[in-house]
């Protein structure tokens, strides 16, 4: 067994296709375990086997590295993100996980690892007409350092451990999508052991082994490959660009073609075999669960916390960017007791904390440099996931970044919904801007497109929206779970209606300030500001305002937040907590709330009458 291993490999069914001058065929036999020859039932490989596999594998290395140019130096293609719009000529999809036994899941996941690990290098990747494709120019030699893992490799009629195992399946599927395209087939070795049903029964396979054991295929038009994993399934299509391919028919998308149990054909692994003398056998206590599920946290939501402490299993892993409970320092409440393990970021916290000081409260450079942050937590936790973690829990603000760098792939997850989907976060302030056209800041930042449709995508395969906002989960469909907003204690101490219309808010037209201007100036109310005037410096000519304090609510007679965006209404809660009316618009995500009465977003009408009920003005 060795580190280069790509899951596939018995060379003496090898055969090479269409070979340049510069490639030998494949030698034969090279370290074969023949598991019958020594004992009529059952035999097992023996260390010095697998040495002379491995001396001889690095022989054929040498002396190709040595005679083929391209193995030397091979020319990278150029990568961008596909274009959905562009032919599709050859698609081809294969399943991730088809064995549910402990044994074969810990292999399995490795196995995706290894496949989500070397589609990051393919995806996208581009193809002049003529272009020759080798598989192993464009994904480096497997190893820990790179992420790859331990994953099911079949070598001689048996399913081993190999970092790196379970690329054939990527290498078959870019075979079966290359015959489909028409592309001149340069070399490809078959596997030796064909499973009922699988790529191989139908000769559609191609066998890998670092650097040696390679696939090459010549494109005969300018085209892209779309290398992309599912929760459930490899995909692998090859798009068409330029005129060459502008009259061909897209390719329907093919069925996906089943990975088979290693035990539907007779193939042993570790776990039925029962040959636990074989030097690859791992002993029990090396065994660890199967399937974890990781949580992704970033900002600490009550509501979140609680369905954390309701749905967390003791072999899940926690990732916070901070362990607050341990170490007593507010901000990242989450739970931590209890998970088999806790991953911190505190050197992101710290560089967020410093750079967030320097950052103004409004305006484009702060929502870049928010984004930018959100995406440094999101690479930091994605470099330290657990192989074994098939399923996450992710914070919303690390969605896009997690999916457009592949990281989701081969995976379910759920995602914390701390705000609207950016497409719609988006077309709300577009409408806003429309309706406020004097506004300094509806229209000051739209978020890069590419980003915006990740999330997007992200989203649309979320297994759930997990969320206690209304206006979010409606959004959200049958997707949606939703949560109860944790309203904070009530006081016991009676308290007086007031005189001041409350505006819990900074002025902003996200949060309403120009509609509540309007009746404040019709209805001659005395208004209290929760915040900085950051649309303008005269922006309440004409009201009357004052500043409000810790005790914000000590005089209010209602609580007013007619809001286009607000995703965390945090205030609006301690208003209904202490019996104050409270009068939002449905952005807010109150609907179910007793004591908060809605209104639509924009409509200035419906919250004058409103706020008149409120405060018992005709």
């Amino acid at each position: 067994m060795t580190e280069q291993a790509a899951g596939g490999i018995d060379l003496e069914q090898g055969t090479l296709l269409r070979s340049p001058a510069s490639i030998d065929p494949l030698p034969t036999n090279l370290g074969r375990v023949d598991v019958r020859q020594t004992d009529p039932v059952r035999a097992f490989p023996t260390r010095g086997q697998a040495v002379l596999f491995l001396g001889k594998s690095w022989c054929f290395r040498i002396k190709r590295w040595l005679t083929d140019p391209m193995a030397r130096g091979p020319v990278r293609h150029p990568r961008s993100p596909p274009v959905d719009n562009t032919p599709l000529v050859a698609v081809s999809r294969s399943r991730l996980y088809a064995d549910d036994s402990a044994a074969e899941v810990t292999l399995q996941a490795g196995k995706v690892q290894n496949l989500r690990i070397a589609a990051g290098y393919l995806h996208g990747l581009i193809l002049n007409e003529g272009a020759t494709f080798s598989f192993w120019a464009q994904v480096p030699r497997p190893t820990r350092r790179r992420g790859f893992a331990r994953g099911r490799e079949l070598r001689e009629g048996c399913i081993i451990a190999s970092i790196g195992g379970g690329l054939c399946q990527l290498s078959n599927a870019l075979y079966d999508a290359a015959l489909t395209a028409g592309c001149d087939i340069l070399e490809r070795h078959a596997h030796s052991r064909r499973l009922p049903g699988s790529m191989a029964a139908q000769d559609r396979d191609a066998t890998i082994f670092w650097n040696y054991v390679d696939l090459r295929f010549r494109a005969p038009f300018d085209c892209q490959l779309e290398v992309t994993l599912t929760a459930d399934e490899l995909v692998v299509a090859i798009r068409g660009r330029g005129p060459a391919v502008s009259r061909r028919s897209p390719e329907p998308p093919a069925r996906p073609t089943a990975v088979r149990s290693a035990d539907d054909a007779g193939v042993e692994n570790c776990g039925s075999c029962g040959m636990t003398e074989c030097f690859r056998h791992e002993a029990e206590p090396r065994r660890r669960p199967a399937v974890v599920t990781a949580w992704l946290v970033d900002g600490w939501w009550p509501e979140f916390d609680g369905y954390l402490r309701a749905q967390a299993k003791a072999q899940d892993w926690l990732f916070t960017p901070l362990d607050s409970n341990r170490f007593g320092i507010a901000g990242y409440r989450w739970r931590s007791d209890g998970f088999a393990g806790v991953r911190q970021a505190p050197w992101q916290v710290a560089k967020r904390s410093l750079r967030s000081r320097r950052l103004a409260s409004q305006g484009a450079a702060r929502q870049r440099a928010l984004l930018e942050m959100d995406a440094a937590l999101a690479r930091y936790y994605a470099r330290r996931l657990p192989v074994a973690a098939t399923h996450l829990v992710v914070s919303q603000n690390l969605l896009p970044f997690l999916w457009r760098d592949g990281v989701l792939g081969g995976r379910s997850f759920d995602v914390l919904m701390t705000r609207l989907p950016m497409a719609d976060l988006q077309a709300t302030l577009d409408r806003a801007a429309q309706a406020w056209m004097p506004s300094r800041t509806l229209a000051d930042f739209r978020a890069d497109p590419t980003l915006v449709a990740a999330e997007s995508a992200a989203l649309a395969a979320a297994r759930l929206w997990i969320t206690p906002h209304s206006g979010i989960a409606r959004r959200g469909g049958a997707k949606s779970e939703m949560l109860q907003w944790q309203i904070p204690a009530a006081t016991s101490a009676a308290r007086k209606r007031g005189e001041l219309t409350v505006f819990p808010a900074s002025t902003l037209g996200r949060k309403g300030a120009y509609e509540l201007r309007a009746v404040a100036r019709d209805l001659q109310l005395r208004l209290a500001l929760g915040g900085p005037d950051l649309e303008s410096g005269d922006f309440w000519d004409g009201v009357s305002t004052i500043r409000t304090g810790d005790q914000w609510l000590e005089n209010a007679a209602v609580v007013v937040l007619p809001a286009w965006v607000e995703h965390q209404p945090r205030r609006l809660l301690q208003a209904v907590a202490a019996g104050v009316p409270v009068v939002v618009s449905d952005a807010c995500g109150l609907e179910e709330i007793a004591g908060a009465r809605t209104v639509a977003t924009g409509d200035i009408g419906a919250l004058r009458d409103a706020i008149c009920e409120a405060i018992g003005k005709p």
